[in-house]
């Protein structure tokens, strides 16, 4: 029972230093952001790096997305004569979770792994080190940029993916089962506004996208010097971000569209 107990205050006291470490890792990088938008050119080669990167995976499973969707939802809705209303249930659905959270999770997936690993190969080989001793920040130099290109990045390949499966809805809905255009976009814009369901799906993908940054790069920075040690981080780093990302869009859920 003693062992027990003892293997749970071992478990919570771990996990409240790594939440410490990674709230002072935020810290430091918000300290030096002015620096890091001081040289832009950082940011935008790691937004090509990761964020371009990411793109074709973002649309290959919006597209499909949005075509299984279609799929069900007007076989679903028919039997109730309800098809006029796939639309406005596509929109609703997609801008406010569907489209945020696999988006999130398919970032996290491929680039925020291989921020991790990145950067844990960088500290394996002694890079961060030496940036040290030339008296270079890392935070500056590494950490920052690639956490600010998560953060712009995500938003923007959320609005790719939503689009996409919206497209595929449209595809799958009016060219394949002949519901008419005009319905279904008339419903859409009757179910959505921008200043409620778009700007919510933007606040939830920058929430997203700090999350999966500050994981990657606190992984990287904090993986063991070897082989196994970074295979481990990068692991870590799509698990942490997919149980993160769920419990966060509950959260964010209950405060932007409920009530």
């Amino acid at each position: 029972m003693l062992n027990m107990i003892r293997r749970i205050g071992q478990t919570v006291i771990q996990f409240n230093m790594k939440i410490g470490k990674m709230v002072l890792l935020l810290f430091s990088i918000l300290s030096q952001s002015l620096k890091n938008f001081l040289k832009p050119h950082l940011i935008i080669k790691e937004i090509y790096v990761f964020g371009v990167s990411s793109v074709s995976i973002i649309v290959f499973c919006g597209l499909f997305l949005g075509l299984v969707l279609g799929l069900q939802a007007y076989n679903s809705l028919i039997l109730f004569n309800a098809e006029s209303s796939l639309g406005a249930l596509v929109g609703i659905s997609v801008l406010r979770e569907i489209g945020p959270v696999l988006a999130a999770i398919l970032f996290a997936s491929s680039a925020g792994s291989a921020m991790t690993s990145e950067i844990g190969l960088m500290k394996t080989t002694d890079q961060l080190s030496a940036l040290e001793v030339m008296a270079v920040s890392p935070i500056e130099r590494v950490i920052g940029p690639r956490f600010w290109a998560g953060v712009i990045s995500m938003p923007l390949l959320t609005v790719i993916c939503n689009a996409f499966a919206i497209l595929g809805t449209y595809v799958m809905a009016v060219m394949f089962y002949g519901l008419d255009a005009n319905i279904f976009w008339g419903q859409m814009q009757s179910a959505i506004s921008v200043s409620y369901d778009l700007f919510g799906a933007i606040i939830k993908s920058v929430v997203f996208g700090v999350l999966i940054s500050l994981i990657a790069v606190y992984n990287g920075l904090y993986a063991y010097p070897s082989p196994s040690g970074i295979l481990k981080a990068t692991n870590r780093t799509v698990v942490w971000c997919s149980l993160c990302i769920l419990a966060t869009d509950f959260i964010l859920t209950v405060f932007l569209f409920t009530g």
